[in-house]
């Protein structure tokens, strides 16, 4: 009996360890899970990412005018007085300098009288000459020819006298014609961009012609970009071009991409236009490109902005259309991870419709509507896990295999969700990135690096890391 009662206990022992151990599997397993959540957002949100979204080469531009005048340096004059200052709205014929007549009058005087002497001089050289014809023909066969050649160099002497008068004469009327100019006007309608009140600051070594005073055109405007010479194939003479707001990404303009201008490359100076190879062993430089409007009402000179080719991007289309990444098996049985409606993750067959190959898109024609969420494929996805509706942007796994952090939070867009917005590729210089739209800029388009520019605001649903390449991918 005690033998049978022993066995029985046993038993009833083993069968609890293993319903305990089949317990402890299932919670762990399940409480695994729970732990994971992966993070989803609606169909709807994704479509309408509208532009950044990684999948078309961007670049960062600036809106200048096309519209300028300059006030050239000039090494013989001397200003007395700025009459404006920079900033100030010019209208033409609006004065803006007036240059020191002090030594122009000085000179004058000095050349009037220098003329004076002259014609006193050529009066008695042209009585020196008729006085000796008179006694040439008085003389001696053999005294003729002395007086003649004494009358020669008189004549010669006299057309030395009449040369100098003439180049006097034209040099009192450059010096009258500085005095009467003294005061310079403006032969554009504008702004004053800058004024160089100290000559002797000017850069020796640049190109560009030298100016005491720079007036840019109201309207008329373009848009200037720069692209590194590695990445000068991305830039279409000719192309049609999408312009973004930095702020509002509903507001965009078109335009007409131009040639990129190789004559007048980026030096290294303080605006951090001369790239440095990830190497350091070669330099690049950056080249600008401008962008033709066809209308630029809303804009405002100086404004930052996105260029972009277009490709449809713009444009509505109806129906359920996603990015091509997010689906799954394309060629043979497609489908996407989707919430199942109770907040569990599930395999969702879907069936494709047309293909839009410049955007890298497919029309789902049955499957998905625009409510359902949806999540990008990555490793270590199971159906069944639990899923949470994105309130800042983030997708996928909260913890993916393999990932120390619970999410990179940098170079993400929060508000739209799933798509990196940190390639950018725009060869930009801190030039045309300035004040509080400044952007961090420390990779170029073909990952050289270059200074970085720290942002004094943080705008990330509008401004995105600029610098990679624009084939980025979304990571989960």
């Amino acid at each position: 009996m005690d033998r049978k009662k022993l066995v029985i206990g046993c038993g009833a022992l083993a069968a609890v360890l293993v319903l305990g151990g089949v317990c402890w599997y299932l919670l762990k397993g399940r409480n695994s899970k729970d732990e994971n959540v992966v993070y989803v957002n609606s169909v709807e949100k994704l479509m309408n990412l509208g532009s950044g979204n990684g999948l078309i080469n961007r670049f960062a531009g600036v809106v200048e005018t096309q519209d300028t005048w300059k006030v050239p340096m000039n090494q013989e004059k001397t200003v007395e007085e700025f009459l404006v200052e920079e900033g100030q709205s010019v209208e033409v014929g609006t004065p803006l300098l007036r240059y020191d007549t002090a030594k122009a009058e000085t000179d004058l005087a000095q050349a009037r009288l220098d003329l004076e002497n002259l014609e006193n001089e050529k009066t008695n050289l042209n009585s020196q000459i008729a006085e000796l014809e008179k006694q040439k023909k008085k003389a001696d066969k053999d005294e003729q020819l002395a007086y003649q050649i004494e009358i020669q160099s008189a004549q010669t002497n006299l057309k030395s006298k009449e040369y100098e008068q003439r180049s006097k004469e034209v040099e009192i009327q450059e010096l009258q014609r500085a005095i009467d100019n003294a005061v310079v006007t403006s032969e554009l309608a504008g702004v004053v961009k800058s004024i160089t009140r100290d000559s002797s600051s000017q850069n020796m070594y640049s190109s560009e012609e030298q100016a005491l005073i720079t007036v840019i055109g109201v309207g008329n405007y373009r848009i200037k970009c720069r692209i590194n010479e590695q990445n000068m194939s991305s830039v279409q003479n000719g192309a049609a071009v999408l312009i973004y707001s930095r702020v509002d990404r509903e507001k965009f303009w078109k335009g007409t991409m131009g040639a990129v201008d190789t004559q007048n490359p980026g030096r290294d100076d303080s605006n951090s236009s001369y790239y440095i190879s990830g190497d350091a062993t070669t330099q690049s430089n950056s080249y600008p490109f401008y962008v033709d409007l066809e209308s630029a009402e809303g804009l405002m000179l100086g404004q930052h902005v996105y260029v972009e080719m277009d490709n449809g991007q713009s444009q509505q289309k109806a129906g359920v259309w996603l990015e091509e990444y997010y689906i799954n098996d394309l060629d043979s049985d497609p489908y996407v991870w989707a919430d199942n409606g109770n907040g569990k993750l599930e395999k969702r067959s879907v069936i494709l419709g047309q293909h839009d190959e410049s955007l890298m898109q497919y029309e789902i024609a049955d499957g998905l509507e625009k409510e359902d969420l949806i999540t990008f494929p990555e490793e270590g996805l199971e159906e069944g896990m639990k899923t949470q509706k994105s309130a800042d942007g983030r997708m996928g796994q909260s913890n993916p295999p393999g990932m120390e952090e619970e999410f990179p939070e940098e170079g993400m867009s929060p508000e739209d969700g799933a798509v990196p917005e940190d390639m950018i590729e725009d060869g930009a210089v801190s030039e045309d990135i300035t004040g509080d739209e400044a952007i961090p800029e420390d990779m170029t388009g073909d990952g050289t690096v270059s200074e970085e520019i720290p942002a004094e605001e943080s705008q990330p649903e509008e401004i995105p890391a600029e610098g990679g390449t624009a084939d980025a991918v979304p990571v989960g």
